[in-house]
Formats: structure tokens, sequence, C-alpha cells
């Protein structure tokens, strides 16, 4: 069983399936105290350390534990909030700089192969380094290709590998032993195949299968959602469309107030996924005989765990808030791609 260490590692979802190839993640870093607990209940022999990875004492740590660990493998998932294209990027945010930590490591262990993920801006966002302004993947190659690592930097769609829910990530895949390929794409998955079998629910209903529970929606929601068609907005509708309570109508993006597609994977599930009024988070609806549509409510929590890619018999901890299910969620990383990603991973012969 190869050991690894995994950086940033929210709760743990992108490290579900990581056991099928092999990977056994003995050590974990997480900054929040909540997430690290909840990381903990889920990989419960793994070694968590808990705190701010840019504090000495809390790096020497993590390096510590992973030598004596002897990790060979790494994987990184560094916040992407300060991501930015270049041009507008904010030399001084300090979240650019995180993949500091990644690398500084990495040269530590020098494990066999590493796996960094991150938004796709990552490929044009620039960090300061030693007074000089580099590209994040210029930085990279300059720390780790004179140790013999190969770098391939790549953009991939979750909804490619795997996963019914489209999500691009940019994806470091490094390795010293060759170049670490990407496998072929995959057949996309629908909603419609990924949870129309799911009992319909209408705000607040609940249902016998876990966490297939509507959340309670206000009544001005439910009563233009339930005139809204699958794929489209409630700001389009002409009669029942969004008002305040003063009967002012609401503008907004087309991705507002938005029912999502029976026959696309979804759109990116995000941290605000269990709003009507955030980005493609209704539910795509079954037209009723008297014209409106069903399911006038968000995504159950039971209906995005199928759609991030989470087994059937994935469980939070009873302990964690729907909020904090949510959240961690909408931040995670799609496992059935870092799944397949792993499935090319070059091994020692």
């Amino acid at each position: 069983m190869i050991q690894g260490v995994s950086l940033f590692a929210n709760v743990g979802i992108a490290e579900t399936y990581i056991k099928n190839h092999n990977i056994h993640i003995a050590v974990a870093n997480e900054l929040l105290p909540p997430r690290a607990a909840f990381h903990q209940e889920m990989h419960k022999s793994c070694e968590m350390i808990q705190g701010d990875i840019t504090q000495e004492e809390v790096f020497k740590s993590i390096c510590t534990q992973a030598k004596e660990k002897r990790c060979d493998f790494l994987i990184a998932t560094p916040p992407c909030q300060g991501m930015s294209l270049a041009g507008k990027m904010q030399e001084d945010d300090p979240r650019n700089s995180l993949i500091k930590y990644v690398i500084a490591l990495a040269k530590e262990l020098q494990p066999s192969n590493i796996l960094i993920e991150n938004v796709p801006k990552v490929l044009n966002t620039y960090l300061v380094h030693k007074k000089e302004k580099l590209k994040i993947t210029d930085f990279i190659k300059n720390e780790l290709e004179p140790l013999g690592y190969i770098i391939n930097p790549v953009v991939v769609d979750a909804a490619e590998y795997g996963t019914p829910q489209s999500r691009k990530r940019a994806i470091y895949l490094i390795s010293k032993l060759h170049k670490w390929e990407l496998p072929p794409k995959q057949e996309k998955i629908t909603v419609r195949e990924a949870i129309e079998h799911l009992p319909s629910l209408e705000s607040g209903e609940s249902s016998p299968i876990p966490f297939h529970k509507a959340k309670a929606h206000n009544e001005r929601h439910i009563s233009f959602l339930k005139h809204t068609p699958t794929g489209k907005t409630a700001l389009h509708n002409k009669v029942h469309y969004p008002k305040k309570e003063d009967g002012t109508r609401i503008k907004g993006y087309d991705t507002t107030y938005k029912r999502i597609e029976w026959d696309k994977p979804a759109p990116t599930i995000t941290m605000a996924n269990g709003s009507v009024s955030s980005q493609n988070n209704v539910h795509p609806g079954r037209l009723k005989k008297d014209g409106t549509y069903s399911d006038a409510r968000v995504l159950t929590l039971k209906e995005i765990f199928i759609l991030t890619g989470l087994p059937d018999d994935w469980e939070p901890p009873e302990w964690a808030s729907e909020q904090m299910i949510r959240e961690v969620i909408g931040e995670g990383v799609p496992p059935r791609l870092i799944d397949t990603l792993l499935s090319t991973m070059p091994r020692a012969s």
C-alpha cells in the first residue's frame, strides 16, 4: 500500500475512492477545525494535523509525520479564491502563494507522484517568489523539474470522467517515473440517469431515503418556481416571475432562479447550492397535468451527493449541519474525477 499525504484536505471528499488504487492517505492537513473533525470521522486511520500550513510549527509537523510514514504520494487542493486572471490579480493575495507550501513539502518528501488540483485560472495566475513575478506553472516547473519530475498541466471537466456534473478543473499531474497521461474520456452521465429514480418532493417534504429531504422555501419562491419549466429561469416567466415583498420585479443573471436540465450533466454545484436565487440550483421538475412543474425547490443533499459522484453509502457525521455539508461539497473535488485520474498514475516497475 502506497502511503500518501493530503494538503488542504477539506473533509476528504477527494480521497473517497483513493484506496481503489492501493493508496492510503496517512497524513492530512486542514485549516478549519470543524472540517478537520469531519475529515477525521470519515478517514479514521489518517493522522489529521489541523492548523495553518503557513505556520512553521504546523508545516514541520506535517513534514515529520509524512516522512515517518514514508509517504510516496501527495495530493493537494489549495484554496482557489485568490486566483485571478493575469492583469487583474492581486500580487499580495496570500492564497496565491499557498502553492509554495505544497512545493516545499514535495521537495522535502520527493514522492513518486503528485496531484495538484485547482480552478482553470491557476494556469494564468501569478505569484511573487524571491521578488520575481512568476506564473504558478513556471514556479512549479522551476522548483520540481531539477529534481527529475515531469509536469503535465491539464484542464479537465469532471463530466468527462465519471461524474454527472460539469466542473472544469486544472490538474497538475506530476511524476518522477514517467509522464502522467490523462485517461480516456468517458461518456457523460445525465441528471436524469443519476437522480430521476428518487421520489419527487416539494418544499419541506421528506422521504424514507436518508438525506433525501427537501429544504423548505418561502411561498413567493415556490409560487414562481412552480411555473418555471425544466432548464429555464423564473426570471423569464411572463406572469409568475420573481418579485420582492412589495411586488417589485427582481432582476438577475439567467443562471439565477433556474431549474437544471434533465438530459445533461448538472451544472457546477457551488457552495451556495442551498439557495434558489443562486446559480443553477433548482431541481429540473416534472410537468404536471395542471401545467405547473413539480419539485419547486433546490436539490436535496442526497441528490447533491449523487451528482458529486459520492458512493450510495456516503454518510457525513451526525453533528454536521446541512449548511456545512452543502458548503464542503460545493468546495470539494468530485471524487470520481480523482479516481479516474489515478487509474493512469505511473507505477514503479
